[in-house]
């Protein structure tokens, strides 16, 4: 980015100055430690608790009590279409059509949901490829889903490794693997950054390639949205899912979305399981059976709209949208490089900082791997008011997450960590 990093704390502090982001910092609560804030690089695994979510769920708490069922219609923030109050603001931040996104129950229930729509092995075309060491929820989706159509996982999974002695896949191994088994190839499921390595994988390309071979692409993008801009529809992406109790800051547990490409969520022939918040609207209280789904990616929708699980949701996207996406990455880029620069100078720990050093490989995050004692390492980051986390073997993840996260943050993480020995 044309910046030359220093080590003095007058460095960070005229960052800070100059980061015309810098004011949705005070936006958010931050655990306390010592009477001050924490040092909180742990939005990879939860976000931080935007001040506004509070008075969005009073105003939910009181149509509800005010107004009881009527405020499906009638709240200031009708409840029958609530997930369409969300749903402009994800396909900014995914790039996709309105119509291809929709926001319902959890990241691997909506795998599970779109696997069933786009899974559709035969005896010829059965394999499913994903990468060596995928988040555990969706090996074990996968595993699950190909042991349902009675298949072997050895024999219908192709997991893409890492070479002998390096830690990073290799964007032209997956796309040899991809052709070699193009014949047999079913689907085409990454993550699309991976939460060991902080590896973000090359949607267009990897896409591209799943769709020469015959293949559905499709992605678990958990790490990556409210991270990295993206743009599912132009990359034909097939379908995606993602939590938003990280980057997008929803809150434990909260309702995961959905993208589905309107080629499929156009056609009423895209099959599905289906639910009555799925039908179309127009027939939906005439109570009759013979399901039609919506022509748009809430045609997935299952189940009622989970109002206040969403609430969260709405809150910090409104920040995102002041934020915008693109400007948010260009200092998560700044912010990830400082943090990397600093790192580099320390000489009293000794680690490897497996995450790739290209910007545009990489979000909001650095995976740090101790060979030996990391736990003990991550034990004195929390003593000493760091939040960061373990992931085994060897692995700390630290995340500066742009939103709400300063220049100064990284040098005072800079500075207590080069005092653990």
């Amino acid at each position: 980015m044309g910046i030359h990093f220093d080590t003095s704390v007058e460095f960070a502090q005229l960052m800070d100055c100059e980061d015309e982001l810098a004011m949705f910092k005070q936006q958010f609560y931050f655990p306390q430690h010592d009477n001050r804030d924490v040092i909180y690089f742990c939005g990879n695994s939860l976000g931080l608790q935007p001040k506004n979510v509070e008075a969005a769920i009073n105003v939910e708490l009181q149509t509800w009590r005010d107004i009881a069922i009527e405020g499906y219609f009638k709240g200031a923030n009708p409840w029958m279409y609530y997930h369409e109050f969300i749903t402009p603001s994800l396909a900014e931040l995914v790039g996709a059509n309105k119509n291809e996104v929709t926001v319902m129950n959890a990241l691997t229930v909506n795998l599970h949901l779109m696997m069933l729509s786009f899974y559709r092995p035969n005896a010829q075309r059965y394999k499913i490829m994903m990468e060596a060491g995928a988040f555990p929820s969706d090996q074990y989706a996968v595993e699950t889903q190909v042991k349902h159509y009675g298949f072997g996982p050895a024999e219908a999974i192709i997991e893409i490794s890492p070479r002998d002695g390096e830690k990073i896949i290799r964007e032209e191994d997956v796309l040899a693997a991809i052709a070699k088994h193009g014949g047999s190839l079913a689907l085409v499921l990454f993550g699309g950054i991976n939460y060991y390595t902080g590896q973000l994988f090359n949607i267009e390309s990897i896409t591209a390639a799943a769709h020469k071979a015959g293949a559905i692409a499709g992605w678990d993008l958990a790490h990556v949205t409210g991270n990295v801009p993206m743009q599912l529809h132009a990359w034909d992406v097939d379908f995606a899912v993602w939590c938003s109790y990280k980057y997008l800051n929803a809150g434990p547990g909260a309702a995961g979305g959905v993208f589905v490409h309107e080629k499929h969520a156009s056609d009423n022939n895209t099959g599905r399981m289906a639910g009555w918040w799925g039908n179309d609207e127009r027939i939906r209280f005439k109570m009759e059976k013979g399901f039609i789904a919506k022509p748009n990616a809430s045609g997935w929708n299952v189940s009622t709209t989970q109002v206040f699980n969403m609430v969260a949701l709405k809150a910090s996207l409104e920040l995102f949208d002041k934020a915008g996406i693109e400007k948010l990455r260009q200092k998560s880029i700044r912010l990830t490089g400082y943090l990397e620069f600093l790192l580099n100078k320390l000489t009293n720990l000794s680690f490897e900082i497996i995450t790739p050093s290209s910007p545009v490989d990489r979000g909001a995050q650095l995976c740090l791997y101790f060979s030996e004692k990391g736990k003990e390492v991550h034990k004195k980051m929390i003593e000493n008011g760091i939040v960061v986390d373990y992931r085994e073997p060897g692995v700390i993840r630290v995340a500066p997450v742009p939103l709400y996260c300063s220049y100064q943050d990284v040098y005072r993480f800079y500075e207590i960590i080069n005092t653990i020995v």
